[in-house]
């Protein structure tokens, strides 16, 4: 039965497994390293949690439901699943991607893919046209959209287009949407990845990540890549993970409330210069992100007038925490020049637009009210 996607939030497609647990309605976590095999040659369907556990297999039939997928891996953080992704690749091969990706992924991508000789292309997909890059050994497109932080929004079917005429991957990180609101692989990607510990968890508890896939042909590459290298997450993890999908779809409806308001606040303030949120109609990407997806998120990125009045909200804001992550139930605030892509060279960061006058909030579910309270006194402290 297609169920909508209020109800895979909790059960995925499968609305039978507490009769597969003795009535359990919470889903059991498997706290084990090891299952016993009946006899030589007989398998329950698990032998070693590395490989394969009861309670990441839940989770990942859940999170590949929501994203209509073919299979769906879990992994120990966003990185792991990142990491276990290019290892589909070779020497010699090249991707092309996005300028504006989050500064763990630029930094795996220079200081390690390049290391092992795989070749990148950092373009702006959000407008520049892709096909010129394409050559020869070019193995797959990389996007975030929206971007972290910039909030750069790319056509990903259009994209799609092209990756299929030259027969080559189209790779979507989705964490800023999460698939309550974009779903990637129905306009055309092939793999869709998200920091599963940002809006799927919800509750800044614990790390994970997910890939996403179309075909069996990657699923069976990747889940003897994860099996290989042991990036799996783990069952405790996949129950927490579990428990906060099942208010997903709440979460993220308050969350773009309150993310509309508070953009429409810094939008009247004299000391903000930009706001960047796809769901400003002034936005470039608000016709691309209304078209492929249901919902603007609650990631917003603001300028202020000067590095002095960045630097006097951070240190004033009482209610909203200055940290790094985004998508949990709490409101957070980050400096993307010293936090998220702090390793990305000066020159880069500047080239996207992150200087030191940039902010990136991740709304909350708090009163807005009172949001708006602590933002408009850490301006004025």
């Amino acid at each position: 039965m297609n169920y909508k996607i209020n109800t895979r939030c909790l059960y995925g497609n499968n609305t039978t497994s507490s009769k597969e647990h003795f009535g359990a309605i919470s889903y059991p976590i498997y706290q084990t390293a090891t299952f016993a095999h009946p006899s030589v040659g007989n398998s329950t369907g698990y032998d070693y949690t590395r490989a394969q556990n009861p309670t990441r297999e839940q989770l990942e039939k859940i999170l590949c439901s929501l994203e209509q997928g073919y299979d769906a891996l879990a992994f120990s953080s966003g990185m792991a699943a990142i990491t276990a992704l290019m290892e589909l690749f070779q020497p010699g091969d090249h991707i092309i991607a996005g300028n504006d990706l989050y500064g763990g992924t630029i930094r795996l991508f220079q200081s390690i893919n390049m290391k092992n000789q795989i070749s990148f292309d950092f373009i702006d997909t959000s407008k520049e046209d892709v096909e010129p890059y394409i050559r020869p050994q070019t193995k797959a497109i990389y996007i975030e959209t929206p971007t972290n932080p910039m909030m750069n929004v790319t056509d990903i079917a259009k994209i799609a287009t092209i990756t299929k005429q030259h027969g080559i991957l189209l790779i979507v990180d989705n964490t800023f949407l999460s698939p309550y609101f974009q779903n990637p692989l129905t306009l055309g990607a092939d793999i869709v990845i998200h920091s599963g510990t940002k809006f799927i968890g919800g509750h800044n508890d614990t790390i994970a990540g997910f890939l996403v896939v179309n075909n069996a042909e990657l699923s069976e590459q990747l889940h003897y890549i994860t099996k290989t290298v042991g990036s799996g997450l783990a069952p405790f993890d996949c129950w927490l993970i579990i428990r906060g999908l099942k208010t997903l779809g709440i979460r993220m409806e308050r969350q773009q409330e309150n993310a509309f308001a508070i953009a429409n606040w810094l939008l009247t303030h004299p000391r903000v210069k930009n706001v960047y949120y796809p769901g400003l109609p002034n936005h470039p990407g608000y016709e691309i992100c209304k078209k492929q997806a249901t919902g603007f998120g609650s990631m917003l990125t603001f300028q202020v007038d000067s590095p002095e009045t960045a630097l006097r909200i951070l240190r004033s804001v009482k209610l909203i925490p200055f940290a790094e992550s985004l998508g949990g139930v709490e409101t957070l605030i980050t400096y993307p020049m010293t936090q998220t892509h702090s390793d990305i060279p000066q020159d880069q960061r500047e080239k996207t637009g992150i200087t030191d006058t940039i902010l990136r909030l991740s709304v909350g579910i708090e009163d807005v009210d009172d949001l708006i309270a602590d933002l408009k006194q850490a301006f004025e402290e």
